[in-house]
């Protein structure tokens, strides 16, 4: 009779240390002061809206991904929740075809890319790697369909793939596909994120495993490849991290910031088709997405700011937090609650279930 309540105190006293820690560090991954950080994009490069999501149907865009086969198309994705379907927005942000994954769920996408089926033909990739309950989830799973060759609404079967992180199930938001290797990778969304590597080639029979190779932003939302395979963007909530991408083909040494709107839930990002501009996206109604200029520190001979193989731990590593608005402060402290209350109450769950 006495075990049960000290399982409830040793589970309220984690949960509460876990809420301290999670506040603590959501304050100093917090904006400081206009002058902690360099921007990478200049005055006569300033961010502008590219088009804004206005489909009623798409109020949860949380990922993605200019064609390349169909100039002018970007697709995206709701967050969670529904029919598994992936739209197709034309230059003005209006829907122009419809795709619905057959077979396919939906319970937490959180990320899409652009890669290429077994045979080499152009393909989408959905990652249903969402898990706010921080290792709720024993796996997750990417879906795959060829990219259609004709713009219409249609329904494509999917191909699936279970995946699992060799240290554990872990809530994650970024998952990228080097164009030239079409290596999938994901960046978990810790305020100590992390990058992993999934195998040379997926399979649709047991488990895909992802290696830890790295570090990532905290809070990583999403990131992506430039089409060229030689630099890469992971953004967070207040700004983004470019860095190089080594001979291997994985994220190498950082690049430096990239300075990004503020966007209430900002959790997209592309490289446009050229590789010269970013598209980042926000969660939420009618939200404008904008298009950043890709900054000239992304040629990898550039001289970055930091030093080779610190993985994104640069001396300006607080310019990921972007602008630094009062009130994009405020904004930040009521996530970095949210997260801790998420934190406390899937410690609290699992104990439960655990019982």
């Amino acid at each position: 009779m006495a075990v049960r309540p000290t399982r409830r105190a040793g589970a309220a006293r984690t949960a509460r240390a876990a809420a301290a820690t999670a506040l603590l560090c959501g304050a100093a991954a917090l904006p400081q002061t206009a002058s902690a950080a360099s921007t990478a994009t200049s005055a006569a490069a300033r961010p502008k809206v590219a088009f804004t999501i206005a489909d009623p149907r798409i109020t949860e865009s949380s990922g993605l991904a200019a064609s390349a086969r169909h100039p002018g198309i970007v697709y995206t994705h709701n967050d969670s929740g529904g029919v598994p379907r992936v739209y197709a927005l034309g230059p003005d942000g209006r829907v122009r075809a419809v795709l619905t994954l057959a077979g396919a769920g939906a319970r937490d996408w959180e990320a899409m890319a652009l890669g290429k089926d077994d045979r080499g033909r152009p393909a989408i990739y959905v990652a249903d790697i969402g898990d706010n309950l921080g290792g709720a989830w024993p796996y997750v799973t990417l879906y795959r369909i060829p990219e259609p060759e004709r713009m219409r609404t249609q329904s494509i079967r999917a191909t699936r793939f279970r995946i699992k992180y060799a240290d554990g199930p872990r809530n994650a938001e970024t998952m990228m596909i080097n164009p030239r290797t079409n290596r999938v990778y994901i960046a978990s969304k810790l305020f100590s994120g992390k990058l992993y590597e999934g195998p040379a080639r997926l399979r649709t029979g047991g488990d895909n495993v992802m290696r830890k190779v790295g570090g990532a932003p905290a809070m990583a939302t999403d990131g992506a490849f430039s089409p060229d395979g030689r630099t890469c963007v992971i953004r967070t909530y207040f700004g983004a991290r470019m860095y190089s991408v080594d001979a291997g083909g994985r994220p190498g040494k950082s690049l430096g910031s990239v300075s990004i709107p503020f966007q209430g839930q900002g959790e997209s990002i592309t490289y446009t088709p050229d590789g010269r501009s970013f598209l980042a996206g926000s969660e939420g109604r009618n939200q404008p997405v904008f298009q950043v200029a890709v900054p000239d520190k992304a040629n990898p001979q550039a001289s970055p700011g930091g030093k080779p193989g610190n993985n994104g731990r640069s001396g300006d590593s607080n310019a990921d937090e972007g602008h630094k608005d009062p009130r994009d402060v405020r904004v930040g402290l009521f996530l970095a609650l949210a997260i801790a209350g998420a934190v406390c109450y899937g410690l609290l769950r699992k104990h439960r279930e655990g019982r």
